[in-house]
């Protein structure tokens, strides 16, 4: 018992260091030796629970895939206007993207890696599911197709995702970037929304 608690604590550091060091350099900037040295493990011991770089990129973009699931759920079953959870959605994504390096690992892995991707595919098709529904409920102007809405959301997202990478985090995380985006959303949906508040 001893033993498989001291292996899962081993596991759990090798996957919290290499999401940090994929975050931060990318699938082919990030090595086995830098992943080791950041986690505080040998390399043997890093072999015995993850044979190649790639089973391991596997391994955080399935973590970083869970949390985003996690939050599409809760903000789906909200009971606000179909067009505010979208908002919502925006912004509890770019909060984990802030908070969780596999997020943030997940979404910059997606970009470099070939293997199937648990970002956007993760989070799009709610989205889109969302604005359906704000376009039926007479949420969106005529002018703005739930399409031409799903595109903006995109790049917000990816644009808030671009913005964390190139910018190092402080002592207290990444600030203002919410804010900011909050911002942007107002805006947005002064433009978008048919009411006048939503």
């Amino acid at each position: 018992m001893v033993k498989q608690d001291r292996a899962l604590r081993t596991r759990t550091a090798i996957i919290r260091a290499a999401a940090v060091e994929f975050g931060q350099s990318g699938y082919a900037g990030t090595s086995l030796a830098r992943i080791s040295k950041t986690a505080g493990v040998s390399m043997g011991s890093l072999g015995f629970h993850f044979v190649t770089k790639a089973e391991m990129a596997d391994a955080i973009q399935e973590e970083g895939g869970h949390l985003i699931r996690a939050v599409v759920e809760q903000v789906i079953v909200r009971t606000a206007p179909p067009l505010t959870r979208v908002a919502d959605l925006t912004l509890d994504l770019v909060r984990l993207l802030e908070t969780e390096p596999s997020v943030r690992a997940t979404a910059r892995l997606a970009r470099e890696r070939t293997a199937p991707s648990s970002w956007p595919s993760s989070w799009l098709p709610a989205v889109q599911n969302l604005l359906d529904e704000a376009h039926t409920a007479d949420q969106l102007r005529n002018s703005a197709p739930p399409g031409d809405v799903s595109s903006l959301v995109e790049y917000l997202i990816n644009g808030a995702e671009a913005h964390l990478h190139a910018r190092p985090a402080t002592e207290h995380g990444y600030e203002g970037i919410v804010k900011q985006l909050e911002r942007v959303w107002n805006l947005a949906l002064a433009g978008v929304s048919a009411e006048q508040s939503v």
